[in-house]
């Protein structure tokens, strides 16, 4: 059996049901509502004197947080995947989000979880057309996604494989048929053969390498937009081409994102990189 994007599924997660105790009396529950509130006092101070501490806050909760609280966290959470803050040679982490597919339109199952990550001095070339703007505004802001996708910004987008029985034919076909669409689509303003380019890119997916449950597939744009593919820490090939980094690159948190909630997570923890940085 296999989804229309090529992916073969055939066993679906299960989650284990938790319920909480409840106390005996009103004077127990008002106890235990005091501890609770002296704690969640105590964590809010170590929150605030330990800026390594890594929040869970959704995206859509973030834009009455200073900037110091927009921090990212290295789990996404529906897959339970954790991430390095770091990679590359320090590009931070900057948001999480899953790959999904549906089996026959009744089951949505994860493929990969991703995190997207930028180098912070490269972040700083959008201060030119960005430096004034305030944090409220560039995370609803269009414009500065799209000039995040065409900058020669170093950044790199990390799977991390979470279903067992990926295929490699089948991550190629649904890079073939993504990053195509997105090729023709770009291609319109910067005229290039789409087709070639987008072979070079899903030719260096070989049938004899293996994907098992827990493999990574990194994808990064290098200085000069260079595309470096690596699997495993394996390197797959590099291939100079602006629009093929940015067709990559939109997947994650362009206009129309794998995963809408990554992609207001990136956004915001991308502008608020501008404003610290």
């Amino acid at each position: 059996m296999s989804s229309s994007l090529g992916f073969p599924f055939s066993h679906f997660p299960r989650f284990p049901n938790f319920s909480s105790s409840r106390t005996s009396s009103s004077s127990s529950r008002s106890l235990a509502t005091a501890a609770a509130l002296a704690a969640a006092s105590a964590l809010g101070l170590s929150l605030v004197a330990n800026s390594k501490f890594q929040t869970n806050i959704s995206p859509l909760g973030w834009a009455s947080l200073s900037l110091a609280n927009a921090i990212c966290s290295p789990v996404e959470s529906r897959t339970g995947e954790v991430f390095p803050e770091d990679v590359d040679g320090g590009r931070r982490l900057l948001g999480v989000g899953v790959r999904r597919t549906n089996v026959l339109g009744l089951k949505s199952i994860g493929v990969y979880a991703f995190g997207v990550y930028a180098d912070d001095s490269d972040v700083k070339k959008l201060n030119e057309k960005y430096g004034t703007a305030t944090l409220s505004e560039l995370k609803d802001k269009k414009e500065f996604i799209a000039d995040a996708l065409e900058s020669d910004i170093r950044m790199t987008v990390r799977l991390q494989i979470v279903y067992g029985r990926l295929s490699i034919r089948s991550v190629r076909n649904a890079f073939a048929k993504s990053v195509g669409t997105r090729l023709q689509k770009f291609s319109a303003s910067e005229p290039s053969d789409t087709d070639e380019l987008l072979q070079k890119f899903v030719s260096l997916f070989r049938d004899d390498q293996k994907l098992p449950k827990g493999s990574v597939i990194e994808l990064s744009r290098e200085e000069g937009y260079v595309l470096r593919t690596r699997i495993d820490g394996e390197e797959l090939g590099q291939i100079q081409s602006k629009l093929l980094c940015k067709s990559i690159l939109d997947l994650y948190f362009g206009e129309d994102p794998l995963d809408k909630n990554a992609k207001q997570e990136i956004q915001l923890n991308l502008a608020s990189r501008l404003k610290t940085t």
